[in-house]
């Protein structure tokens, strides 16, 4: 017997499937073959084990905090570290429509995502070698084309993933999936965080950058050899055709479905989740004198965030992911709202080095959440190949939305970075709102 087959049969790992699902019936398959419900067990492991090395090559590598700094200390022009978040989301966002049609031509699409991996690994390996051999403008444009590179293979691991999940892992286990692993993930950033606090202080050195995306390139080649044990059972390939016009085609879905409009109007306003966070650090900047202190406490926050509220957000979005979608974007909106107000009125507190991290990780919660909920709610609104379309199609708007909101950085040249994260505190706001008006799918 090979080690898939002992692995998919051992009884050991059915007990702790059941453990952690805590159903009364967690044989029970929704939304899946039948072929599918006999494996799911060895299948609901191996997904954790592949998004929690995925995210925890997310944190070591995250452009907010990590490749910030780096681009900081090789004397990079300031325009490159503003262009790193976008770059890395709308990259692996807009080409989707295009990667959909290309994943829906394989009956099994779990490839997909292991070429995304590897990928990724060359990707930040690239940027491992950026670190200890270039400076200045050069730096910042070698890093800037190897995240393009990491961020359109991301693309092809987000349409596949979530194809991939609805296939293999039945309704009401789905959120837990990506809740375990957040966990695991954010238990390891904070090992992370506390190894920068006491590691080398030199401003100049590159041998923390270098360990760090070395180790994430390592991270996501493991996630590939992970991912392929997983037991996916050919699907349907309808609409593989002519890549371009099958795309044009399906952005109709935007007109003609009214609960997935709704979905992509509320998504693209909780985006602000994600663009205020670079703000929050700029903000810390303006006020304080913290460097290498502060990029330890922010990176400690975020794993610590993932570490305590990735399984609540996870089983509740079992239960109702369009409800984590309204409290996460109030809570996103509410957190921004709060700290600007801190700031303003009371400056005695605006200099603390800890104040910024502490509302960090507020939001670092909020956005969990709404990634969780919203990623739960489209893959439980769609199904078969109905799913592949819902992610590509609105991964492509909201990647062109990004870019668009993305600009509000320009502000900064106009108002205080306290007003960018006001006018972003009212978009989660309004997410919320939309949020609500979104049907029930759990």
């Amino acid at each position: 017997m090979s080690f898939g087959d002992r692995w998919f049969t051992s009884p050991n790992l059915d007990q702790a499937y059941q453990k952690l699902v805590n159903e009364e019936d967690a044989r029970v398959c929704r939304d899946i073959a039948n072929e599918a419900c006999r494996v799911v067990p060895g299948n609901f492991f191996l997904h954790i084990i592949t998004q929690f090395l995925t995210k925890l090559g997310d944190a070591v590598a995250n452009p907010k905090t990590i490749l910030a700094w780096m681009l900081s200390a090789l004397g990079a022009p300031g325009i490159f570290t503003a262009f790193l978040v976008p770059i890395r989301e709308s990259g692996s966002l807009i080409p989707q429509l295009l990667i959909g049609s290309f994943v829906r031509r394989f009956p099994v699409r779990k490839w997909t995502f292991v070429l995304g991996c590897l990928l990724q690994c060359l990707a930040v390996a690239g940027m491992a070698v950026v670190a200890v051999s270039l400076s200045g403008t050069a730096a910042g444009l070698a890093l800037i084309l190897a995240l393009t590179v990491f961020s359109l293979a991301r693309g092809l691991c987000s349409v596949a993933s979530k194809d991939v999940l609805g296939k293999t892992v039945p309704k009401t286990r789905r959120g837990r999936v990506s809740g375990w692993s957040e966990t695991l993930a954010g238990l390891i950033t904070v090992g992370i965080g506390i190894g920068l606090l006491l590691g080398p202080t030199e401003p100049d050195s590159m041998a923390p950058y270098l360990l760090l995306l070395a180790s994430a390139a390592g991270l996501w080649l493991l996630a590939a050899g992970s991912y392929a044990l997983i037991r996916e059972y050919k699907g349907a390939t309808e609409g593989g055709g002519n890549a371009l016009a099958e795309a044009l085609k399906r952005l109709r879905l935007l007109l003609e479905d009214r609960p997935f409009r709704h979905f992509v109007i509320a998504r693209s306003l909780l985006l602000c989740s994600a663009l205020s966070a670079p703000f929050f650090i700029m903000l810390a900047h303006e006020q304080t004198d913290g460097t290498l202190l502060v990029l330890g406490l922010f990176v400690i926050a975020d794993g610590l965030a993932s570490l305590f509220s990735a399984p609540f957000w996870g089983q509740f979005a079992d239960r109702s992911s369009r409800r984590v979608m309204i409290l996460a974007g109030a809570a996103a909106g509410l957190t921004g709202l709060t700290l600007v107000t801190i700031v303003t009125l009371v400056p005695g507190l605006a200099g603390s080095q800890w104040l910024y991290p502490l509302f960090f990780f507020a939001l670092a919660i909020a956005h969990s959440g709404v990634r969780l909920g919203r990623k739960t709610y489209i893959v439980d609104l769609g199904g078969g190949n109905k799913r592949t379309d819902y992610v590509s199609v609105s991964n492509t708007v909201i990647g062109v939305v990004l870019l668009m909101t993305g600009s509000v950085g320009a502000l900064t040249t106009v108002v205080p970075v306290s007003g960018v994260i006001l006018i972003l505190a009212a978009m989660g706001l309004a997410g919320a709102w939309a949020s609500a008006r979104l049907p029930e799918v759990t």
